[in-house]
């Protein structure tokens, strides 16, 4: 419960008890209706107005404590228990306010209007209590929305930001040109077709997608664009299938979430002619696939992308669901949920 939460709180019970009470404030008039029925008494006007003000709030208490009292029942979808304790509670208040009330300031009696009046009020007031949880509980809905929203969007910035540095450390760009000269000097234009795919990485890194979802065709179409760089440096000692059928190319997947699992496996894993890298892309079971033949590399690469934790920060954010991780002795295998 928050500070703004609890202003609600008092100024709904306020509110609300004024609403239900107002009627024996027209017993000042002494010339009205009211009056003549009701005399009125400002001493238990008062105490009508603070007991039903203390259950106002003593219900919104009780039904919206996280994780204590009746809000358990509604947390569990125990309905038939939330409904019945509330009830429960307000008959209570209905007949311990009629005795005090009796015992204070009139004849003690249960029979008659007293009761009557009380419960027409605290009905009144549960009502109008219900209603004020439903609002709050929206309200705690729409800001836990918010919430997610605004980490999902930090853990997206992080990975544009580490994709990035990644992309401009000293060794990425070392290798790149490196390929690039010897490419121009070999083949003028394949060289541009180089400077075009590594053009469309550095565009697809820093368009933000809107909602952090995008196509699976849209991923794979700029992994085309990642592999076709690391086939020209590696040459024939890399190798990546894929294998994804048209019934599922229109399914959703993180944005950016393709490209650092193959920058993984090509840092963490030698490639040589006898024995190339492997990347292998398929679905199975609604989830994609993404396998390497595991041989590390001797000397163990520092890692400096975002990381299989960030990536799976990722996915419990957006879909409250993580990513798998399986190794053997043969393969590396990460899951991806298709959303």
């Amino acid at each position: 419960m928050n500070k703004n939460e609890r202003k609600i709180y008092i100024y709904s019970a306020f509110l609300i008890t004024l609403m239900v009470n107002s009627a024996k404030l027209m017993a000042l008039n002494s010339d009205g209706i009211i009056a003549r029925y009701w005399q009125f008494n400002i001493e238990e006007y008062s105490f009508q107005f603070l007991y039903n003000m203390l259950f106002c709030l003593f219900l919104l208490y009780l039904n919206l404590s996280d994780g204590k009292f009746l809000s358990v029942f509604r947390e569990n979808k125990q309905y038939w228990k939330f409904y019945l304790c509330n009830s429960l509670v307000i008959v209570a208040a209905i007949v311990l306010g009629s005795l005090i009330h009796s015992f204070i300031f009139g004849i003690f009696h249960l029979p008659g209007g007293r009761i009557r009046g009380y419960f027409a009020r605290f009905l009144l007031s549960s009502i109008m209590i219900a209603v004020v949880i439903r609002l709050i509980l929206l309200m705690r809905e729409s800001r836990k929305k918010d919430m997610l929203n605004e980490q999902l969007n930090s853990a997206y910035l992080q990975t544009q930001l580490q994709l990035l540095q990644e992309q401009l450390n000293p060794h990425f760009l070392f290798n790149t040109l490196s390929s690039l000269s010897a490419i121009v000097m070999e083949n003028p234009g394949l060289a541009q077709n180089y400077i075009l795919h590594l053009s469309k990485i550095f565009r697809y890194t820093l368009v933000h997608s809107g909602n952090n979802l995008v196509t699976l065709e849209k991923e794979l179409e700029h992994l085309k664009s990642y592999s076709q760089l690391i086939t020209m440096r590696l040459e024939n000692t890399f190798q990546i299938h894929i294998n994804i059928s048209k019934d599922l190319i229109q399914m959703q997947i993180l944005h950016l979430s393709l490209q650092p699992l193959i920058e993984n496996a090509v840092k963490h894993n030698r490639a040589t002619l006898s024995d190339p890298l492997i990347i292998e892309i398929y679905e199975g079971n609604r989830w994609l696939i993404i396998r390497n033949n595991l041989q590390p590399t001797i000397s163990k690469t520092e890692g400096a992308g975002i990381g299989l934790t960030n990536l799976n920060e990722r996915y419990k954010l957006q879909n409250q669901q993580e990513i798998e991780i399986h190794q053997t002795t043969e393969y590396f295998i990460v899951k991806l949920p298709l959303l």
